[in-house]
């Protein structure tokens, strides 16, 4: 029951992510692309520190450790 109920939820969040990566290709969307949004979370800096960069490692990170660690 759980893990239908998880691998439902996933299956959704990835229908998702497509359906906003379609919308954002379109001619003329003001919807910014994955790329786009990846791209302006790598930029954000606190100081000398870059925040942005640390936080998308550590999305990778954990997406890996979930997924391709067993």
């Amino acid at each position: 029951m759980m893990r239908t109920l998880a691998v439902t939820g996933f299956l959704t969040a990835l229908l998702l992510f497509a359906a906003v990566e379609w919308a954002s290709r379109r001619p003329g969307s003001r919807v910014p692309s994955l790329g786009d949004v990846c791209a302006y979370v790598m930029r954000y800096e606190v100081g000398p520190v870059p925040v942005g960069r640390i936080g998308v490692f550590g999305f990778w990170w954990w997406l890996g450790w979930h997924f391709l660690a067993r």
